[in-house]
């Protein structure tokens, strides 16, 4: 056991370091979304890899052995979960996770919110925003561009109260410069 205040991985880089067309569609994804690197775009495949295989877990326990009840507990806050996060409807089943894609979760994170609710002039714009600072989610600042918002906090994501970005004078600069 190592030092418990150690940080540790949240990812698993790619098992085949050079295959073309992986490097090309990651690529693509870290432009278009505005990532700082391709290790983000990792944490999201591993992120999505959980969802994934808890739910091929869960449908395995509920065909095959009969373990309904905790099977079902499981199974309801998974998706749940994900339902709160806006990644899947209201009336979704297992087999919807196993459907999800990595844009799915890229299109959740605050960085990508920012910039398509028109607070910021690109991703890169938004993703400067948050690190400095300027945005809040529900009242509370938020400097971290990974965050995956709720659908519950979509709708309060806004500049933060203390930031210089709340004035008027910079709201017109900004949209001189557009």
């Amino acid at each position: 056991m190592g030092y418990p205040g150690k940080s540790r991985k949240r990812y698993e880089p790619p098992s085949h370091p050079w295959q073309a067309v992986r490097m090309a569609d990651e690529v693509a994804l870290v432009k278009k979304y505005g990532l700082r690197n391709k290790r983000e775009l990792w944490k999201v495949h591993s992120i999505l890899r959980k969802y994934r295989r808890a739910a091929r877990k869960l449908l395995a326990r509920s065909t095959v052995t009969g373990e309904g009840d905790h099977a079902k507990e499981k199974e309801i806050k998974t998706l749940e979960k994900l339902k709160k996060m806006n990644l899947l409807e209201k009336d979704a089943k297992l087999d919807d996770v196993l459907a999800l894609k990595t844009e799915d979760i890229l299109e959740r994170r605050l960085q990508t919110q920012v910039h398509r609710q028109g607070l910021a002039n690109s991703m890169g714009h938004a993703r400067q925003l948050i690190t400095h600072g300027h945005i809040a989610v529900a009242g509370r600042r938020v400097t971290v561009p990974s965050y995956l918002v709720r659908k519950d906090e979509e709708t309060q994501i806004g500049y933060y109260v203390g930031s210089p970005m709340t004035t008027k004078s910079s709201k017109a600069k900004a949209k001189a410069t557009e």
